[in-house]
């Protein structure tokens, strides 16, 4: 059984690694000239990369969802805000402190100390978790809970240091990775599970959405505190491999240090389903063998994933930035850059946990086809936007604040359901991906054209979680011109059951 699943994974890994692949092979072989060095590094790791998909995907579908629907579930059917809450928040600092992608991140930022930082930041989404079960307990709307959100976000940004805002909303892309993401929206669809109102599919979504927001008002609240003069930037070592001896060599040092990194990032959450099992679950062998081989898989693909991508993509990506930065027709680098911002979200591993939530939960209404080819979209524009960025030295607050504003205006005239989803579609496609690839090939960018990285690069990730919050919500548009002006108002009132499907 677990081999077919196994092969179906590797299809739509290879599918999505490969047209990355293709363009900076052709890339590398007319405009922008890669040492064999890094173009030898870049195709290994991205064969880790299709292998460590392939597992993870698998897993996350045995294990992590599993845990986290039961886990919700039964939290959920005490009716006992004291013990909900507490491990409401107890999850979410747990999942935070776990997520890979974060420690990047805190190494990046010299000016705050990493171990401060990925405490406080994982206190912020263990903050905004708890305020997110609250809603959906309370049945307070998801719009309200996100224009009060950012209208506290943005108006503490005003205060913040110029250098902090960027690093600040990275952070809120960064933290719903692929160990938050398929963890808290199964926590989600568990907590929601037990509701038979009609609004119980639209509330299983908005809590990646919510839990973005914690990470800005933490690194912002630090940034206050600290009040630094500046943020400083490690840039990224390129390899020097002289044969495949030293090729294999690079990684073979690399993986214990992500053997070891995952199995921390895993062990929090093993033990505290173990208690809960304990306690609580009981269930059954049959199922608890399930999860053991997806927490495996699980393992296995972060590993090899994460050392693909650190160690073979993000040198790539700052050497490719340079040599196009480098270049007299250097405006090449945007449309370049949004043709890979196209194809790159597909190899995020938590947008295929996202496609398959949101096929099962509106039976088929949005295809996952569909929301794939939005974000990628959304993703292409907005990293078309942060190049220009960085070859102009614009200010982010000059994208970023209108952009949420059209993204909280939309939330007024599409179906909450397209929000809920555009939303915490923001969190999952500034994936491990974009801090490895995209973000070191904006900072390539920066470099050659003599810019501030920390100004003008970063921002990145910021730019690519805002993006698809107006692209899916764009489907909604078009699902209610779609829709006939009568039957509109009733499939409105009448929730999931009445959409047309939206395949683009």
């Amino acid at each position: 059984m677990y081999r077919t699943r196994l092969m179906e994974k590797l299809d739509e890994a290879l599918a999505a690694v490969l047209p990355i692949v293709a363009i900076v092979l052709l890339l590398a072989l007319t405009v922008a000239p890669l040492s064999s060095s890094v173009l030898l590094a870049f195709l290994f790791g991205g064969a880790l990369l299709i292998a460590g998909m392939m597992f993870f995907t698998l897993g996350a579908e045995l294990a992590m969802e599993q845990m986290g629907q039961h886990v919700g579930a039964q939290l959920t059917k005490t009716r006992r805000l004291a013990l909900i809450l507490p491990l409401g928040f107890l999850l979410g600092f747990l999942i935070t402190v776990s997520e890979p992608d974060l420690q990047v991140l805190a190494e990046q930022v010299q000016s705050i100390p990493s171990g401060v930082l990925i405490l406080s930041v994982a206190g912020g989404v263990g903050t905004f978790l708890v305020l997110a079960l609250l809603r959906m307990l309370l049945g307070v709307p998801l719009r309200t809970a996100l224009l009060v959100s950012y209208a506290l976000t943005f108006t503490l940004a005003a205060f913040a240091p110029r250098e902090f805002f960027a690093v600040a909303f990275d952070a809120g892309g960064v933290t719903t990775g692929p160990m938050t993401v398929p963890f808290i929206m199964a926590f989600g669809i568990g907590v929601s599970s037990i509701r038979s109102d009609r609004r119980a599919a639209e509330d299983s979504f908005g809590l990646i959405s919510l839990c973005s927001v914690g990470p800005i008002l933490t690194v912002l609240l630090l940034s206050l505190i600290y009040r630094p003069d500046g943020a400083d930037y490690t840039q990224a070592l390129v390899p020097n491999v002289a044969d495949s001896v030293e090729l294999g060599a690079l990684f073979t040092r690399a993986f214990p240090t992500y053997f070891a990194e995952i199995a921390r990032a895993l062990l929090p959450i093993m033990a505290f389903f173990a208690l809960f099992q304990l306690v609580w679950l009981r269930l059954g062998r049959k199922q608890l063998t399930r999860i053991g081989v997806g927490l495996l898989y699980t393992y296995l693909g972060l590993v090899l994933f994460l050392t693909g991508v650190n160690v073979g993509f993000l040198p790539a990506g700052t050497y490719l930035g340079r040599m196009l930065g480098a270049l007299s027709a250097r405006w090449i680098v945007i449309p370049i850059g949004m043709v890979i911002g196209f194809y790159i979200v597909k190899a995020e591993p938590a947008v295929y946990v996202l496609m398959k939530q949101v096929e099962e939960l509106t039976s088929g209404a949005i295809t996952g086809r569909t929301l794939q080819r939005s974000l990628s979209v959304g993703v292409s524009v907005s990293i078309g936007l942060a190049l220009l960025r960085v070859l102009t030295g614009l200010p982010l607050p000059w994208l970023i604040l209108p952009g949420y504003a059209l993204a909280l205006g939309l939330t007024f005239f599409v179906p909450d359901i397209f929000t809920a989803i555009a939303f915490d579609s923001g969190g999952v496609a500034s994936g491990p991906m974009t801090a490895t690839f995209l973000l070191p090939f904006a900072t390539g960018v920066c470099l050659a054209v003599g810019g501030n990285v920390v100004t003008d690069a970063f921002g990145v990730v910021a730019m690519v979680a805002m993006t698809p919050l107006i692209a899916i919500q764009s489907l909604g548009i078009a699902y209610r011109l779609r829709a006939k002006p009568a039957a509109a108002p009733a499939a409105d009132a009448a929730g999931l059951d009445d959409m047309a499907i939206i395949e683009l």
